[in-house]
């Protein structure tokens, strides 16, 4: 699998909305580090985070706009496209990824919060 194709893999798997499969992506001392919270590091940490904030999400469905690979890193521009409870979120996000063996060394993700929080409010 390429770099490219994993991470196209990862985001398709956040549809499922279980934290425990989509940690899997992830070295076992991977990171996660999505802005503006602190990096979350090791892949039951991570898991543990991603169902914590994704808990209230009913649905979720990332559209990849654009996606580039330089070697092992790998850049994805999207939308993620949520439910919250009842409220549609659509949050335009950049995820950068750097990957070892087939799965995720670190991912990086970039989006507004105001953006997020304005929608669920």
């Amino acid at each position: 699998m390429t770099p490219t194709e994993l991470i196209l893999e990862f985001n398709q798997a956040w549809a499922s909305l279980d934290a425990g499969k989509i940690a899997a992506y992830f070295t076992e001392d991977g990171i996660y580090h999505n802005m503006p919270s602190d990096p979350v590091q090791g892949r039951d940490n991570i898991e543990k985070f991603i169902a914590a904030f994704a808990a209230n999400w009913t649905r979720t469905e990332f559209e990849i706009l654009n996606i580039t690979a330089h070697g092992s890193l790998v850049f994805a521009e999207r939308i993620d496209r949520t439910m919250v409870g009842d409220k549609a979120v659509n949050l335009p996000c950049v995820g950068v990824y750097e990957t070892e063996d087939n799965k995720i060394r670190v991912w990086r993700d970039y989006f507004d919060l105001g953006t997020y929080i304005k929608a669920v409010s």
